[in-house]
């Protein structure tokens, strides 16, 4: 294996000075610069990155905890996260946690002794006591985890009073809600939004919410608890599209028309939505905007030092297709 020394050696110049071609610290000499350049590409020298990161006091390292890799949300949020740290020379960390606290502690826990540089969180049990010592830079994505920590989320609330106001315009009379974790901030905007729109209806009970727990299965048994309980509902307000899916496979088990007789709308805007049959009408999410915003806003605290907080609020907007009554594509 080449070593710094071999370098040296070939460029005629002592370690100290490849050292500093390397990390860009310190005056080198133009021509002595050139001859360390061709060394390296001579002898194809690849850095050790753990020495530079000791040497330096960084890894060039950020990593995202997602809770759930196997809902296509979190693939496309992790693709803009990767897109934006490549953009600017960091190495990409994705760890799925299952939403499993120790797993969260364990990741991080090696994350720190890694010395990585930067984290960007997306989970529903992490508090602010258990990442209160890491000392590292950290953002919380898609959901709030603390007042102290920077944030990108969406218009949970706003998005989801709109989504019912839609099943209202198209005509549906008692509209049913599958919602999110009861631990997690945008389940808990949700689920507020739709009570809004609802709980001064005179049709509305309180069990026309049932919790899906952002899982296909749970929203899927939820949604056939709901039908055969409340057999005149005919609209449903699902708090995320994987749980939408969920929804209408148990329609079509019920033989219940979609959205003849029940006009589905879900939250997420996630490309799954568009391959079901009907096709699923969301609210969609800027969700590689969101991802991006997060990345620069991890890179900037870590490029500059500073731990100013900072929360971005994108907006939803209604995507209508085949689920909902009079539906269209709007794409």
């Amino acid at each position: 294996m080449t070593t710094i020394k071999d370098v040296a050696k070939l460029a005629e110049v002592s370690v100290a000075t490849v050292s500093r071609v390397l990390n860009k610290n310190g005056y080198v000499h133009s021509e002595t610069e050139k001859r360390v350049a061709y060394a390296i590409k001579q002898l194809n020298y690849k850095p050790n990155d753990v020495a530079r990161s000791l040497f330096k006091g960084r890894s060039k390292m950020i990593a995202l905890l997602v809770p759930d890799i196997m809902n296509p949300f979190f693939p496309e949020l992790a693709r803009a996260v990767e897109d934006m740290t490549k953009q600017h020379n960091f190495t990409f960390v994705l760890c799925n946690t299952d939403d499993d606290i120790d797993k969260e502690m364990a990741y991080l826990d090696a994350l720190k002794q890694k010395s990585v540089d930067g984290i960007i969180i997306v989970s529903s049990t992490i508090s602010a006591d258990n990442i209160s010592g890491m000392g590292t830079p950290i953002v919380a994505l898609d959901r709030i985890l603390s007042s102290s920590l920077s944030s990108v989320t969406v218009n949970n609330y706003v998005g989801a009073k709109e989504a019912v106001q839609h099943l209202k315009a198209i005509g549906c009379k008692r509209i049913a809600h599958i919602s999110g974790p009861e631990n997690v901030s945008n389940a808990k905007q949700r689920l507020k939004g739709y009570l809004e729109e609802v709980q001064d209806e005179e049709w509305f009970l309180p069990s026309y919410i049932e919790q899906g727990e952002y899982h296909f299965e749970d929203a899927k048994e939820a949604t056939k608890k709901l039908l055969t309980t409340h057999r005149d509902i005919d609209g449903l307000f699902v708090a995320n599209d994987l749980m939408g899916v969920g929804a209408l496979k148990a329609a079509e088990s019920l033989g219940i028309k979609v959205p003849e007789e029940l006009s589905i709308i879900a939250f997420d805007g996630i490309s799954l939505g568009e391959t079901t049959s009907p096709a699923l009408t969301t609210m969609a999410q800027p969700i590689y905007q969101a991802g991006a915003k997060a990345a620069e806003i991890i890179i900037e605290q870590i490029e500059n030092q500073h731990s100013f907080v900072t929360n971005e609020e994108f907006s939803v907007k209604l995507v209508e297709r085949q689920s909902t009554k009079f539906g269209r594509s709007s794409l």
